[in-house]
């Protein structure tokens, strides 16, 4: 499936107090390629190869779906290390805001990341007071440079 991406993302500082209260799954991601990105995901029992564009706010992307027995051919070709982290989905109407929190080799980093529709609509965004800075356009928050690509 075809689409484009629109995202800001931040750092969050402090978690919120009633975060249990919202729905959550595990993820689990590895890179095949940093240039065109090229990652496998698995969250819960869904399994996806997705190929990004180039961009940081907004990247062209595309999602197709993943048996398990190619998930895990292929989690065995990934480079640099897999990145783990649990998604909490907090409503934000009309949005969603999607907090990472990661483990293993960057347990610490809590990030979160809201989609837009449109540029217009990413760009006339305030974020919610217990949002850190933002690190939409700093690479070292991107992913797949966290994994070490």
């Amino acid at each position: 499936m075809e689409s484009m991406e629109i995202e800001r993302k931040f750092l969050i500082p402090k978690l919120p107090d009633d975060l249990e209260s919202y729905p959550c799954t595990h993820i689990w991601q590895g890179y095949l390629c940093a240039r065109p990105t090229v990652r496998i995901r698995k969250e819960e029992k869904e399994y996806t190869l997705t190929y990004k564009g180039k961009g940081h706010m907004a990247r062209e992307e595309y999602n197709l779906p993943l048996t398990k027995r190619s998930f895990l051919h292929l989690s065995e070709k990934i480079d640099g290390i897999p990145i783990v982290k649990t998604r909490y989905r907090i409503p934000l109407e009309p949005y969603t805001i999607e907090l990472d929190i990661f483990e293993g080799a960057h347990e610490g980093i809590w990030m979160a990341e809201v989609e837009f529709p449109s540029l217009e609509e990413a760009e006339a965004f305030t974020p919610p007071d217990w949002f850190g800075p933002e690190v939409t356009h700093d690479h070292r928050y991107h992913n797949v440079w966290l994994a070490g690509l």
